[in-house]
């Protein structure tokens, strides 16, 4: 295997002022019409749910990109090379330098929690490549890849990384208006893990914590615990003891489904749990069972998101319900954020003018200015603080609840929209009973 400094970029930048490269340069042209795209993606493990679009994405934006993407003047034709983090950061930036060293990619594309993004964007970033990421709320993205997270003075921007998505201002602020329409005594527990999203959200500083106190919410935390444990019986004791009328966090979908099971079998229930994470999928949700009935979360996007695809003009409905129908399963709201990033690819593609100049293309991401299916793309640094202004632009964000349908299946019901008020509500805040 190659050294990282001696990828296919590097090499043709090094060369750029020899002899060899003007006797070269026809045959690079040339290949410069297929743009060989990375995209890494946990499709096992524990983050699998996140996933489970993605094929009928790639599959179907290739088939929409099937004639080419015109572009300056030539036509490029798309190939995507997709690599599994297996939910492992290790495995992540093990994938994103075989993309880059072996499989000569000219982009990445990278989605789906701290997790997966992270690394894959920091060695992306090292090695010169231009990324586009999502999924994650951009204060793990950006802060967790800091030298030192804790010093806000040594945070440098990116020169390659761009990210579309919200942060933990917006589902806090989306999670505090689902509870202000109940009753409750305001005392919320929190279950963070000890990874990249739970340590964001349970942050002192930038996190929760500062944000609830802020709005008159009494936060319990019992700490940090691992992911995959069996056993929470600390963290409910904790909750029934300071009698946490609200749950909030960022968990992973089998924690979860531990947690609310030993909860009920200890005999604690909240008036709402709004979950990051764990029951944003409708598989994890229809899994707890009756259990299920009113958790709220934050929602990305859904069937009734007012926006359309700039690459099929389908609205959010049109495509979910394509999905539905084409794997039987029901939609879920990674399906409108890996579409997205797709999105994001061909428009970069059809401005620039060079896909292998990785600084143009960069400068041609920043400086986009779309509609996508999960709303508008720009990064103008519109409603984030300076030291994120580059890199990160927000996406909409609102929160439902989780209520059974006619057909005995679990469907997400939008129930506050203060946020964004485009998106249509189809129902108020429920307490759990």
């Amino acid at each position: 295997m190659r050294r990282l400094e001696t990828t296919r970029r590097k090499f043709l930048k090094a060369g750029a002022a020899t002899a060899a490269v003007g006797l070269f340069a026809p045959a690079v042209h040339a290949q410069a019409r297929t743009v060989r795209v990375g995209y890494v993606t946990p499709q096992t493990g524990p983050l699998a749910a996140f996933s489970e679009v993605d094929q009928y994405i790639i599959d179907g934006v290739l088939k929409a990109v099937a004639g080419g993407i015109e572009a300056g003047g030539r036509t490029l034709t798309l190939e995507v090379i997709v690599k599994d983090s297996q939910s492992n950061p290790n495995r992540a930036a093990d994938v994103a330098k075989e993309l880059i060293i072996d499989d000569e990619i000219d982009i990445m594309l990278v989605g789906n929690t701290p997790e997966t993004t992270n690394p894959v964007s920091t060695i992306a970033e090292i090695e010169q490549y231009p990324v586009i990421s999502s999924l994650a709320p951009w204060q793990p993205w950006f802060i967790g890849r800091q030298g030192n997270p804790t010093d806000p003075s040594t945070w440098k921007p990116f020169d390659y990384g761009y990210h579309f998505f919200w942060g933990l201002e917006d589902v806090i602020a989306v999670f505090t208006n689902m509870w202000n329409q109940l009753e409750t005594n305001r005392v919320v527990g929190g279950l963070f893990p000890n990874d990249a999203d739970g340590n964001a959200w349970g942050d002192t500083e930038v996190g929760f914590p500062p944000a609830l106190a802020a709005a008159n919410f009494k936060l319990v935390d019992p700490g940090r615990y691992e992911n995959l444990q069996d056993d929470f019986s600390a963290q409910i004791s904790a909750f029934k003891a300071a009698e946490c009328e609200l749950l909030t966090g960022v968990v992973l979908p089998p924690d979860f489904a531990t947690f609310w099971t030993q909860a009920a079998q200890q005999g604690y229930r909240p008036k709402a749990a709004s979950v990051g994470k764990a029951i944003l999928f409708p598989s994890a949700v229809n899994a707890i069972g009756d259990a299920a009935e009113n958790l709220s979360s934050e929602v990305w996007w859904s069937n009734v998101h007012p926006f359309t695809s700039s690459i099929t003009g389908q609205s959010a409905g049109e495509v979910c319900a394509g999905f539905e129908a084409a794997t039987g399963k029901q939609w879920t709201q990674p399906l409108g954020f890996t579409h997205a990033l797709f999105e994001v690819l061909i428009n970069v593609l059809q401005r620039a003018s060079d896909p292998r100049d990785a600084e143009e293309v960069a400068a041609t991401i920043a400086a986009t200015d779309m509609r996508t299916i999960v709303g508008p793309i720009k990064w103008d640094g519109a409603g984030l603080p300076p030291f994120a202004q580059k890199n990160v632009t927000k996406t909409p964000l609102v929160g439902g609840q989780w209520r059974k349908g006619d057909d005995g299946r679990f469907q997400l019901v939008i129930v506050d929209n203060q946020t964004y008020p485009d998106i249509p509500v189809g129902g108020e805040m429920r307490p759990i009973t």
